[in-house]
């Protein structure tokens, strides 16, 4: 089993990265600063001006890991991989589940399903944690509302309506977002969810971290040998990967949202980590990013118990599991596709 644990994150810039025997090595002018065997790694993250030999990249390739290039800011640019992993009977399954509108919706009631209660479990932390620091009737009323579409969804068939419950359960949340930032309350407000560019510091730490889910749930589908560009919530179009985005829909609130709180509001980024720009567009400096992404790699190595599975894992192995367990459905191992439930 592929473990999603150790992502190889390179911020130096000017770095370059290069092959020496099976290792990776990182060098910043004439000085190694890291050496790492090719096995202990599952992908590699480049950000700006950080460059990769020829070798480098065939050797990843070959060893499946996944080298993905950035701005120096975080957007995403482009992706190297390997060739592609995993069975053609089970893509195509997946291709015909697709273009199935009932089994559509049966998995995106699933992926819905997830989303929702890991949103509302935000939300109850919140209320339990520092119910006297927030507006305790918005969060119950948003709560609910959530709760309300939980009952809804099994008799839901349409997969519109669903995308539907989602924007509009999408909006409720973030709508109370800015009450569970309890610290720092006037260096982060969140007013709206914004991105391309983000417009204030707390969505550039939420757009910032939802595209590192991104690069190891696509990676994580891969492995698998599923398409993360056919999805089934998020229909297809060019460019975009529906199926990494549905799979990512059950970690957003448990696994971004809570790690973005947890940096705010105990006070491990500050508001002079953040600058803007002329055009409004707001962007972390290199120290910030670095505190991210290693916090990010820390909430990695947490144990916690897997709902469905009933072991212990480390929150890193989530995006396999869960592409494993997607996977097991589609081949009719399982009888449904059990989405991630934060506890």
């Amino acid at each position: 089993m592929k473990k999603h644990l150790n992502t190889l994150f390179v911020t130096t810039q000017g770095a370059y990265l290069s092959k020496e025997g099976e290792t990776v090595v990182v060098k910043v002018g004439k000085e190694i600063r890291l050496r790492l065997p090719i096995h202990t790694i599952d992908g590699i993250v480049c950000f700006g001006n950080v460059l990769c030999s020829p070798f480098l990249l065939g050797f990843c390739g070959e060893n499946h890991v996944a080298v993905s290039f950035m701005t120096k800011n975080g957007r995403f640019l482009a992706r190297v991989q390997g060739p592609v992993s995993g069975n053609v009977l089970l893509r195509r399954e997946q291709y015909r589940r697709a273009d199935d509108p009932e089994a559509t919706a049966e998995i995106s009631r699933a992926v819905l399903t997830g989303k929702l209660v890991n949103c509302r479990a935000v939300l109850q932390r919140g209320l339990r944690d520092h119910v006297d620091k927030v507006d305790e009737p918005a969060l119950k009323e948003v709560s609910t509302r959530i709760s309300e579409y939980l009952h809804r969804l099994p008799g839901e068939s349409s997969t519109d309506v669903m995308r539907g419950i989602e924007g509009d359960s999408a909006h409720m949340y973030f709508g109370v977002f800015n009450q569970l930032i309890t610290s720092q309350k006037e260096d982060f407000v969140f007013q709206e969810r914004n991105r391309r560019p983000p417009l204030d510091n707390v969505n550039c730490l939420l757009s910032f971290i939802y595209t590192l889910i991104h690069h190891d749930v696509r990676s994580a589908l891969e492995g698998v040998g599923l398409d993360p560009a056919v999805g089934f919530l998020h229909r297809d179009r060019p460019g975009r990967h529906g199926l990494a985005l549905d799979l990512m829909e059950e970690f957003r609130p448990a696994l971004a949202d809570r790690l973005v709180l947890s940096l705010i509001n105990l006070r491990k980024v500050k508001e002079s980590g953040f600058t803007k720009s002329d055009t409004g567009a707001v962007f972390m400096s290199d120290e910030t990013r670095k505190d991210v992404l290693v916090a990010y790699q820390t909430r990695k190595q947490e144990e916690i118990t897997h709902p469905f599975l009933d072991e212990k894992v480390f929150v890193g192995m989530l995006f396999h599991i869960q592409a494993m367990l997607l996977a097991r459905y589609l081949r009719g191992d399982i009888d449904g596709y059990p989405p991630f439930i934060w506890r």
